[in-house]
């Protein structure tokens, strides 16, 4: 516990001047709260895996450690800071995750090859020096990732092309997955199931797929809905939001009730490499199980019709 408080206070969510260290005080249990809330991450004051991995990655600026392909992957926010001004300079690298993978190293690479650097995919001090001259010289805006992720689908519906899709399932809505799947196979050829409870699963089945899109089903115990899409501070999924929106939409036209539209950094939104949406069903659910895949069904088809890119 005295290292979560450390952690909450090197973040600046917790003065460690005020607390008494390894105690969980109701001020640890507020910053942590807060710190949740801040990072994308459902705000229950719980210090589980999640939220232990999103402290140390918080910890970390750009320049304050090399960068480079390791085995895990690097994770932290200077790489998140890495993938934004890449992609801001054009260098697709793929979902602004914050997780230094083989797609990243390789734009990092391109880059530096441009510049006239050696093209290492060492992200060290020349790198960051060139980076940030460049990054000076750019505007705002979605940079190149939102971009293609919004070509990539209108050019799919334009021309015709199915999707390929993955249906999650996270708790006891196996009823509403199925139904889903199953609805959503009389339209498209390419949809498979899964049903577990670690997130991981679910991202490494959909990224092993080649899914276009991913559709999560998750129960909570608390009274209100949620249609959840992966954000950053420095990045949205432009698929993941407007679909996100899309359902939320069908679902309060049948009667389902209000729902959400909430950009979050959860693990299942965050490490697919596709548009990805978590739909999270309070307890007041009220419409037949069958009623609400139907719907679900057809705010996807809606999402997928030909569209202007952003």
């Amino acid at each position: 516990m005295a290292e979560v408080q450390r952690r909450l206070g090197v973040v600046g969510f917790l003065d460690v001047s005020f607390i008494e260290p390894g105690h969980f005080c109701e001020f640890t249990q507020q910053a942590l709260s807060e710190f949740q809330t801040h990072r994308g991450l459902p705000a229950d004051g719980i210090c589980n895996r999640n939220v232990w991995e999103a402290l140390i990655e918080s910890s970390w600026r750009l320049g304050s450690r090399l960068l480079y392909l390791t085995s895990p992957h690097q994770r932290g926010d200077d790489v998140i800071t890495l993938q934004t001004k890449l992609a801001t300079l054009g260098f697709d690298c793929g979902h602004i995750d914050g997780i230094l993978g083989p797609k990243s190293i390789h734009c990092l690479a391109d880059f530096q090859q441009n510049y006239g650097l050696v093209a290492d995919g060492i992200c060290g001090a020349k790198t960051l020096q060139a980076l940030s001259r460049m990054s000076s010289q750019t505007g705002s805006g979605p940079g190149i990732v939102s971009v293609r992720e919004s070509e990539k689908l209108h050019h799919a519906a334009r021309v015709g092309d199915s999707l390929k899709i993955v249906v999650g399932c996270f708790g006891d809505l196996q009823r509403v997955s199925r139904g889903v799947t199953r609805k959503l196979r009389e339209h498209y050829d390419d949809v498979m199931t899964v049903e577990e409870s670690d997130a991981t699963l679910h991202t490494m089945s959909a990224n092993s797929f080649q899914a276009d899109v991913y559709v999560g089903i998750a129960t909570a115990s608390v009274q209100h809905h949620e249609i959840l899409f992966y954000e950053t501070e420095g990045f949205s999924s432009p698929g993941g939001h407007r679909l996100a929106e899309t359902i939320a939409a069908q679902l309060s036209e049948i009667g389902a009730g209000q729902f959400t539209v909430k950009g979050m950094r959860l693990p299942v939104l965050r490490a697919t490499r596709m548009p990805a949406v978590l739909c999270v069903f309070g307890q007041s659910l009220q419409p037949e199980f069958d009623v609400i895949a139907s719907a679900v069904c057809t705010a996807v088809t809606n999402w997928f019709a030909p569209q202007k890119p952003i």
